[in-house]
């Protein structure tokens, strides 16, 4: 049988999408193709987490970790509004782990020892960059939900991980956006740690790299994921057509989307350029059932939510606060 892993997942994306091509008439320059997912001005990072939570079968949770850079509080643990609104049972704790991409994989690991039970793992987060910024264009919002357990979909079998201090990308509290690091140096920095995880995950698991079906590669850096991304011989998946960088969301995001397009029996991996690397090693079982795999085109899944509506860019910087 075989041993813990993934049982269950979701995600949410909001109903709001921006049209980039909207941006540069306003911020002077900025936006570009196609559309972003946009929360509305009632949504935050807790209702994100509670629609994505509630696509899910939670009989049986144990425990609830929930994930994000932009929590709705500070001060006060988000994860028990998350928990009340999924009526979750009271001896069941909730824990925040919040302030970072990488709080998210954290969430995962911590969740998922031998003999923790059945726990929920919700990543939640919402994006913002300056009016016409990159960072606005290529970001999104949006939830993903795990449940983990025993006689799962996907077993993990094994962990690797490399941490690293720079500063390449930092916000300080109360501001409305992350400041950066010049781009190389970043780059570099993130694909030696991806590196070093990736070859202590293969160590790990007993596996040759050859022997990895898919992998997942998602982190703030573009240019560090691409990069990494063409050193692997297995077929790499992105992010779920647009949904944008979804910053604590987009590790959620990445591995529901690569789980969804790979059928039972194959061999994945998650990696994650966040203060260094994390990667994760997942074998998919005979219980895991494909939401969308195409013949010749694995990786062609519809996004999650695929009914939208428009929101005018002003109304975004309305939402935001930022007009």
């Amino acid at each position: 049988m075989p041993g813990r892993g993934i049982v269950d997942h979701a995600a949410y994306l909001p109903y709001r999408r921006l049209d980039l091509a909207e941006v540069a008439a306003v911020a002077g320059g900025g936006g570009g193709k196609g559309t972003r997912p946009v929360a509305s001005y009632d949504e935050d990072t807790t209702t994100m987490a509670v629609a994505a939570a509630r696509r899910c079968d939670l009989a049986g949770v144990e425990a609830l970790w929930f994930a994000t850079t932009t929590p709705a509080y500070l001060d006060k643990t988000n994860a028990t509004a998350v928990h009340a609104a999924l009526r979750l049972d009271p001896a069941a704790p909730a824990f925040d782990a919040n302030g970072s991409v990488r709080s998210a994989v954290g969430a995962l690991r911590a969740a998922l020892p031998e003999g923790a039970g059945r726990a929920l793992v919700v990543m939640s987060d919402l994006r913002t960059g300056l009016p016409g910024s990159p960072d606005e264009a290529a970001g999104g919002d949006g939830a993903a939900a795990f449940v983990v357990g025993d006689d799962p979909i996907a077993e993990v079998l094994g962990w690797g991980s490399a941490t690293a201090e720079f500063l390449d990308r930092w916000r300080t509290p109360g501001a409305p956006a992350s400041k950066l690091w010049e781009e190389r140096f970043g780059e570099g920095q993130y694909v030696a740690a991806g590196r070093a995880a990736w070859d202590e995950a293969l160590k790990a698991t007993g596996l040759a790299a050859d022997e990895i079906d898919r992998v997942a590669v998602v982190g703030s850096h573009a240019r560090a994921v691409a990069r990494f991304g063409k050193g692997l011989t297995a077929e790499v998946v992105g992010l779920p057509a647009g949904t944008g960088f979804a910053g604590a969301a987009a590790p959620g995001l990445a591995l529901g989307h690569l789980l969804d397009t790979t059928g039972p029996g194959r061999t994945v991996a998650l990696v994650v350029l966040a203060d260094g690397a994390d990667v994760v090693v997942l074998r998919t079982t005979d219980r895991h059932q494909p939401s969308a795999v195409a013949a010749g085109t694995s990786d062609s899944a519809a996004p999650a939510e695929p009914a939208t509506a428009p929101v005018a860019y002003g109304t975004y910087l309305r939402w935001r606060g930022l007009l």
